[in-house]
């Protein structure tokens, strides 16, 4: 069973499960997300970037606006 909020995303996305991808798939998908999300504020971190960076930091790793 997916998470709550996976399923939420998953529909905001337009995405069907059992349609367009299996459960799993959708769940690799999310992990690998979110495992992109942890390596930005990794960096940041690392880096001694200020917290306030990380939401633009993200948006600009995923080019999303």
């Amino acid at each position: 069973m997916m998470n709550e909020r996976i399923n939420l995303l998953l529909e905001q996305s337009g995405l069907q499960p059992y349609y367009d991808a299996q459960e799993g798939q959708i769940e690799k998908f999310a992990e690998l997300i979110i495992e992109d999300c942890i390596f930005v504020v990794d960096g940041a971190v690392h880096h001694r970037l200020p917290a306030s960076s990380y939401v633009d930091l993200i948006r600009e790793h995923f080019a999303v606006e």
